[in-house]
């Protein structure tokens, strides 16, 4: 599988800088670059172009290539390039998008197109967000369902302005609190910090749940939110059944739709305990499921985060309850 990560960021907050200094690094090597437009990124005398002025490849040993229209195309098109060995063997992808692009969209075309789905799999979100004028960008959905899907929230521009950063940083805590804070000095981060997230992750097969009732339209019990959109997490002490997990996914893919802008989490399966399932959705589509092969510390707790836009926690939870109840009577008689 081919990790794919998705750099976004509103107007002006400086990711194409962070790209530009990501393009030439040679820890970057064995990358594909997907942007836009070429001329947005610093592209100079250390690009060797290719005979397809839409593929430009680095000295670093990354690739860069041009958006052409439908996501999808474009990626099957630079696979097939891969297999062809037309481009260089990369093990990585990143898909810069525009400055106002909702990624929702995005994450849910990797995931739900089949073919496409069993060669790359989502390494995660990152998502710039200027320290000078990031409070008056959060003004814009865009750029707030943006810092909500991240899973990397990169401050740049710290450099230049200090006294906003206490209340940027709480806004952004109030969107998504469970995002990784880094902080960009002149577009400068580490890329094994940048890109070292959690694996993509999926949905266990099993069969429909009952009709519940629709979440209600107000966040409460979730943590703090804003312009519609909260974070709040999950934690179960004990194993949770498989075949309840797979009733929940269900039902929350049925019944919250794209209101459910990102859920993943790592779950202690109760037939398989000593490999944790980790657990990645969009909207009403989840990954095929990742199952490690050990725990990756000793807190063996299920733990799943939600990032949504109108549902309430109180009803997730309680969906869940209902959920492991009646898997528990069912086992019992059985």
């Amino acid at each position: 599988m081919i990790e794919v990560a998705v750099l976004t960021g509103f107007l002006g907050s400086g990711k194409t800088t962070l790209l530009g200094r990501l393009l030439k690094s040679p820890r970057f090597a064995r990358t594909a670059v997907i942007i836009n437009e070429f001329g947005e990124v610093g592209l100079d005398h250390d690009l060797i172009e290719t005979s397809d002025e839409s593929f430009v490849e680095l000295q670093t040993g990354c690739l860069c290539c041009r958006m052409r229209g439908d996501l999808v195309l474009t990626l099957e098109d630079l696979l097939r390039r891969r297999d062809d060995g037309l481009v260089s063997a990369f093990d990585r992808v990143v898909i810069e998008t525009s400055g106002l692009a909702d990624p929702a969209p995005i994450l849910h075309a990797l995931m739900s197109d089949g073919p496409l789905a069993r060669r790359v799999a989502l390494a995660g979100v990152v998502t710039t967000v200027d320290a000078v004028n990031g409070l008056a960008a959060l003004a814009r959905p865009e750029a707030v369902r943006q810092v909500a899907v991240a899973d990397r929230l990169i401050l740049t521009k710290a450099d230049l302005v200090e006294s906003k950063a206490s209340e940027l940083s709480a806004r952004l805590c109030a969107i998504n609190s469970t995002a990784t804070v880094l902080t960009a000095r002149f577009g400068d981060v580490d890329p094994e910090r940048l890109f070292a997230v959690e694996p993509a992750t999926g949905r266990l097969p099993g069969s429909r749940p009952r009709p519940v009732a629709p979440p209600a339209a107000e966040t409460a019990g979730a943590q703090a939110h804003h312009a519609g959109v909260s974070s709040f997490a999950l934690v179960r002490e004990e194993p949770i059944r498989a075949v309840a997990l797979t009733l929940l996914l269900e039902a929350l893919a049925e019944q919250c739709g794209r209101d459910l802008l990102r859920l993943k989490g790592i779950i202690n399966v109760a037939e398989n305990p000593e490999r944790p399932a980790v657990v990645h959705g969009v909207q009403h589509v989840f990954h095929p499921p990742a199952w490690l092969d050990r725990w990756p510390s000793e807190d063996r707790r299920s733990r799943l985060v939600f990032i949504v836009e109108g549902i309430a926690r109180a009803w997730v939870e309680a969906l869940l309850a209902a959920i492991e109840i009646e898997v528990g009577e069912v086992a019992d008689r059985g």
